[in-house]
């Protein structure tokens, strides 16, 4: 396969075809800096050499009643992890103030569960109104869980930009991941979100089990979706949880993983999330020549790359953070 040439197809407006996707996930690795090239020409000719920086704040940890079967914070996990029930507004804003100091363009507020209770979804949307009076260029992503009728809508009044509800996995493996919701129970919240007319983000996690079939499927559905935002994790499989123990994946894999979804969704911001600094490993630098945009920090349960080590990465690929060209936070080269 000439990669090279399949990417200028691409941003022609060509879409791949399904064996051409699963080409790339079952290339030689031998071709590995070939590929990489190619999701490179993509990436750089929609974003440049711009990175999105992206922080979480966990406001609820534990006590979920779902049974995912790769989440510490799941009713049937053991995992020994730090529970805590909805964080004041006072802490959430504290948590913007940080995000804003390490740069970080977007603001994740995340909380465990199925969905929020009209009291915790009136804590967060007391918050965002007050962090987007202080800091009125920060975008901020909410991801609650599964929404009821008329909570995307009271999102969207206080002034969240982006909700994330991530798919996690194609909807024939879904119900081998979690049975206390279904695929479509996913689907349907990401519509509610774009009804509402707030930006969705919606990804997966790799590493579960799953076949390379899944995998294409996973970045087609995303793409029928029109997810703005694409976050592709890599399972840390976390003791205690019903995946403890799962070790499918290789760096050069994930590479190609990532190569695959900035081929199939070449418009949008591809984040690799969770899990890169154990799969990908020495390979971290490498996944941004098709990505554009990281986490920084810790993630829910597990923690991240230390930050320093975050920017230094970027500075030495001589890339540039995307503050997604606000003119009050100007773009440069980190220091």
């Amino acid at each position: 396969m000439n990669w090279s040439q399949l990417a200028t197809k691409v941003m022609e407006g060509y879409e791949l075809r399904k064996e051409e996707a699963l080409s790339i996930l079952a290339s030689d690795d031998n071709d590995i800096l070939r590929l990489m090239d190619a999701a490179f020409t993509i990436r750089k000719h929609y974003y440049g050499k711009k990175v999105k920086l992206n922080m979480i704040i966990s406001t609820k940890t534990g006590y979920c009643p779902e049974n995912c079967g790769y989440c510490s914070q799941s009713i049937d996990s053991t995992a020994p992890i730090q529970k805590y029930t909805m964080m004041t507004k006072e802490e959430i804003i504290s948590g913007a103030k940080r995000a804003n100091e390490l740069n970080s363009g977007t603001y994740c507020i995340v909380a465990s569960g199925r969905g929020p209770t009209n009291r915790e979804l009136d804590v967060v949307t007391s918050a965002v109104k007050e962090i987007k009076a202080e800091y009125e260029d920060m975008r901020i992503c909410a991801c609650l869980g599964i929404l009821r009728e008329g909570q995307a809508e009271k999102l969207k009044e206080a002034g969240v930009d982006r909700y994330n509800h991530n798919l996690n996995t194609s909807k024939k493996h879904h119900p081998t991941i979690t049975t206390s919701h279904t695929y479509d129970d996913r689907v349907s919240t990401v519509g509610k979100i774009k009804e509402a007319g707030i930006s969705p983000c919606s990804g997966v996690i790799v590493g579960m089990k799953e076949t390379m079939d899944d995998v294409y499927d996973m970045a087609k559905a995303l793409k029928e979706l029109d997810a703005d935002s694409i976050p592709v994790n890599f399972l840390h499989a976390i003791d205690g949880t019903k995946l403890e123990g799962t070790n499918e994946l290789n760096p050069l894999y994930c590479l190609k993983v990532l190569a695959l979804f900035r081929f199939m969704n070449p418009t949008k911001e591809i984040r690799i999330s969770g899990g890169r600094e154990v799969n990908l490993r020495s390979l971290q630098p490498f996944g941004l020549f098709a990505a554009n945009s990281i986490f920084i920090g810790d993630y829910l349960t597990t923690g991240g790359q230390e930050g320093n080590s975050d920017m230094q990465m970027l500075k030495d690929l001589g890339f540039e953070i995307d503050y997604d060209n606000v003119e009050d936070r100007k773009q440069v080269l980190i220091d």
